[in-house]
């Protein structure tokens, strides 16, 4: 099984290298959350943590070309297809969001993330808008068919690039309870990019790029975002919390902050 061996060797390094990348870093996170966005002592991703991001972003490069990689692609979804010529599971228009539910899950159960709330919402959407702006942009450059013929946005995965931005917000937020989080989260993100080969309708190396728009997305998102938080709500602290709530026989959450 040729194929699974490929995945293994080529998307698990986005769970295993990134945290291996993470412990090394002097920005890691202590287990006392904080209101504020970045506390004394605790510092945004560094650059070298871009290195994983920046490999799969060079291997969906090379994929535009006619080489190696790219009949890699052909031969990859031509295996699929033989073997699973009618499979139909789209459970990757879903599993993409499981790891950021998660953030706001674990917050439900009173474990919480590096920053509040607000602030994670504020860090999830600004990494969504830079992975959403940077993957269309690139859609429409690279013109690039899909395997089923669709459409020509087939370069990058968008579904992959939300699934792994996802996981890097989940990792950030979460790496200092346990690194297990963050490998849960990779490991749902790698799934849905696996769904979306068998599904035929993206190329392996879509899939590959997809990971690195989505990793490096949420790494830009936590480096512009205390500048942004500072420009706009200055120095002041938001102090959220997030609680379930059961009124009249009717679920629901209940959100709460002061400045």
């Amino acid at each position: 099984m040729k194929f699974f061996s490929f995945i293994f060797a080529v998307c698990f390094p986005a769970l295993v290298s990134a945290q291996i990348t993470h412990s090394k870093e002097p920005d890691s996170i202590s287990a006392k959350p904080k209101s504020i966005l970045v506390p004394r002592g605790q510092n945004p991703p560094k650059l070298r943590s871009f290195i994983i991001p920046a490999i799969f972003l060079g291997y969906g490069a090379l994929s535009l070309g006619n080489n190696a990689i790219r009949n890699l692609d052909y031969s990859t979804r031509d295996e699929l297809q033989e073997d699973h010529p009618v499979f139909a599971n789209h459970a990757d228009n879903y599993l993409r969001f499981v790891p950021a539910a998660a953030v706001y899950a674990l917050n439900l159960a009173g474990i919480k993330g590096k920053h509040g709330v607000a602030d994670q919402t504020g860090l999830y959407i600004l990494s969504l808008g830079i992975m959403e702006g940077s993957t269309s942009i690139v859609k429409r450059a690279v013109d690039r068919k899909r395997p089923d013929g669709a459409d020509n946005y087939s370069f990058p995965s968008g579904h992959t690039a939300s699934a792994f931005a996802a996981a890097e917000f989940l990792n950030q937020e979460y790496r200092h309870v346990s690194p297990w989080i963050g490998y849960a989260g990779y490991t749902v993100a790698t799934a849905t990019g696996v769904l979306r080969m068998y599904n035929n309708r993206h190329w392996v190396s879509d899939v590959v790029a997809g990971a690195g728009f989505g990793i490096a997305s949420t790494k830009v998102a936590y480096l512009i975002y205390p500048r942004l938080r500072k420009l706009f709500v200055g120095k002041q602290s938001l102090n959220y919390s997030l609680l379930p709530t059961y009124q009249q026989r009717t679920a629901g959450i209940a959100f709460s902050g002061t400045f």
